[in-house]
């Protein structure tokens, strides 16, 4: 036999909340609090608009008033050519890749060879590298090895003699590598 609900008293919101099963009470709860987190985060999202709009306008108030300003004339000054020249000169000394150049050599030289100096030219994008060794096929091999590297697009021997004042009758030579623009 079934059960039969059998109420005769009054409707009222106790008793329709004493009815309704506890799962339903407790999704309500978490609707109203998933829409209570929602006011709050509109609301702190429009306030930090509010805020971005403030400093909008007040940037905007700045450039208008830095805009409004006189510009300021610069008098022209005659630079000697002599002068420009020399200048431009140390700017592209200053702007020489060391770094990329020194890593370069230092990789291709190997202990047979010892360097002796190194001259760049940032004109022409060259560097006269001054070396000794003691055989020619050291020296030649070092050629080879400096053509290996990325930042030459060519080595050329320039010059090459014994030194006969040295006892140990080292092979200086100085080869011409140009280097790559990057």
């Amino acid at each position: 036999m079934k059960a039969m609900k059998i109420d005769f008293a009054p409707g009222s919101v106790r008793r329709t909340l004493f009815h309704i099963h506890p799962a339903v009470l407790a999704l309500a709860g978490v609707g109203l609090l998933l829409c209570a987190g929602a006011a709050v985060g509109g609301w702190q999202l429009a306030e930090q608009k509010r805020e971005r709009e403030h400093q909008l306008q007040h940037l905007q108030e700045r450039v208008k008033a830095l805009s409004a300003r006189p510009a300021v004339e610069v008098a022209r000054v005659a630079i000697p050519e002599a002068q420009a020249s020399f200048v431009n000169g140390a700017i592209m000394q200053l702007n020489l890749p060391w770094r990329d150049l020194q890593d370069a050599v230092l990789a291709a030289t190997p202990r047979t060879v010892a360097l002796v100096a190194m001259e760049p030219d940032p004109r022409k994008r060259i560097l006269k590298i001054t070396a000794e060794t003691k055989t020619s096929d050291d020296m030649v091999d070092y050629v080879a090895a400096l053509k290996e590297q990325e930042s030459f697009s060519g080595v050329i021997l320039t010059r090459h003699e014994i030194n006969d004042a040295d006892p140990n009758r080292p092979l200086r030579f100085q080869l011409e590598a140009t280097w790559q623009a990057r």
